[in-house]
């Protein structure tokens, strides 16, 4: 039997911060399913950077099915979860659902990774206290502020928790959930 992931998202996530892992993890075995709030199409986004530019910009990005909507997941079928980063962790952080859903991980002390705006979740989740995280550099606060610690790296790994600034980031912090993912199974 194929063990399965979550990746918790939904509209306005970062393409690649969506579609790197997805991939990523298909290639390496795993059958990889997308939960959001609503079984439906999503649409994603591009962030970039631009010269003397002091954020990211933001375009529409690619489409994708959902799998799942986060009501109907039960994690106990899961055996880590991934949190891309974009806009949706804005607005999933308010959804009882997908903190349900990580504050089991964290309470079984099963993999997951985040990236960029994904510790947003897990800060309303209720899990980053005492743990060190990376995210976007400005969210720094946001970890700091529910009693996390910030670093700021590309594959920062605490535990069963593997998290990595945005998607530049995306082959160090997919190498080394999969190290914790391969450790876990062990």
């Amino acid at each position: 039997m194929t063990s399965k992931i979550l990746i918790i998202t939904g509209d306005a996530a970062e393409t690649l911060e969506v579609f790197y892992p997805l991939h990523r993890l298909q290639e390496a075995g795993y059958e990889v399913h997308i939960g959001a709030p609503e079984k439906r199409k999503l649409q994603f986004v591009v962030h970039d950077f631009v010269d003397d530019f002091d954020t990211y910009t933001e375009k529409p990005g690619h489409t994708w099915n959902a799998d799942i909507a986060l009501a109907d997941v039960n994690p106990a079928d899961y055996v880590a979860i991934v949190v891309p980063g974009g806009r949706a962790p804005e607005y999933l952080r308010n959804n009882e659902e997908a903190k349900r859903i990580v504050r089991y991980f964290f309470e079984k002390n099963n993999p997951v990774a985040a990236t960029c705006h994904g510790p947003l979740l897990l800060a309303a989740a209720g899990v980053l206290e005492g743990r060190t995280s990376a995210a976007y550099p400005e969210l720094a606060i946001d970890v700091e502020v529910v009693g996390g610690v910030f670093e700021n790296g590309g594959a920062v790994v605490d535990g069963n928790l593997v998290s990595s600034r945005a998607w530049p980031d995306n082959g160090t912090w997919m190498k080394a959930f999969l190290e914790v993912l391969d450790g876990a199974s062990a």
